[in-house]
């Protein structure tokens, strides 16, 4: 499991708990599956860090302030850690502000054992960093057992031998989870989508990447709602 964080102290706490939990159900099940965490720090200069030592969790530091970059290194690191490259073993990816079901982990595991290559998982945004007409819009338009097959780092999962010839994730600093699925749909790779196991990541408007989720969030915010009060002012 790989986790890339640039100063989220505030929500790191709860994304590697329910991690945690994610992993723990997973042994629980299979008493005998090697499973490792990652957390890889970007240009952190909160306690980001230090929160993720605390739990013993494997960490690799860079410098970079691309989320490619820092994905791409947490899988490095995770890999090398297992040992393992090969087509039984499973990459997942999610991000640091981000709470993952505690079926997160088994169910990538069943469709891998099913056949598959890649599955995009569903995101949902923390409702109570919305307005009431945002969440009513989010509900309309996003039903359950219907996934649309988007692509979102936050809920992404890989089988390591075809993440090595996809050519891993791009050193871009947004938008690499798209790139790097095309990659992977371009080798002919079985890519499976599914809400079943959907995390929920926050609300937020401004994010860690230019064009992420929270810049999509605010795009629609502003649709429904307009502008933030204080930019209506300016």
């Amino acid at each position: 499991m790989v986790v890339p964080a640039h100063d989220e102290e505030a929500l790191i706490g709860r994304c590697l708990a329910s991690v945690e939990r994610a992993v723990a159900h997973a042994r629980e099940r299979e008493h005998d599956l090697r499973t490792v965490v990652v957390v890889a720090l970007d240009t952190c200069t909160d306690t980001t860090a230090s929160q993720v030592r605390r739990r013993g969790i494997e960490t690799v530091e860079l410098t970079a302030r691309r989320v490619g970059t820092a994905r791409r290194a947490g899988v490095a690191r995770a890999l090398r850690l297992l040992g393992s490259e090969g087509a039984d073993t499973w990459i997942a990816m999610t991000d640091a502000d981000t709470v993952v079901p505690r079926d997160w982990i088994t169910h990538q595991l069943d469709l891998m054992d099913a056949g598959v290559d890649l599955v995009l998982g569903t995101v949902r945004p923390d409702f109570a960093d919305l307005s009431a007409r945002h969440v009513a819009y989010w509900r309309a338009t996003h039903r359950r057992g219907e996934p649309a097959g988007n692509v979102h780092g936050a809920n992404l999962g890989v089988r390591a031998s075809v993440y090595a010839r996809a050519g891993g994730i791009p050193h871009l600093a947004e938008h690499e989870d798209v790139a790097f699925v095309r990659a992977v749909r371009a080798i002919g790779a079985a890519v499976h989508a599914s809400d079943v196991h959907e995390v929920e990541t926050s609300g937020r408007f401004a994010g860690r990447t230019p064009a992420g989720y929270a810049a999509f969030l605010r795009m629609v915010h502003e649709r429904i709602e307009g502008p933030p009060l204080a930019e209506t002012r300016a």
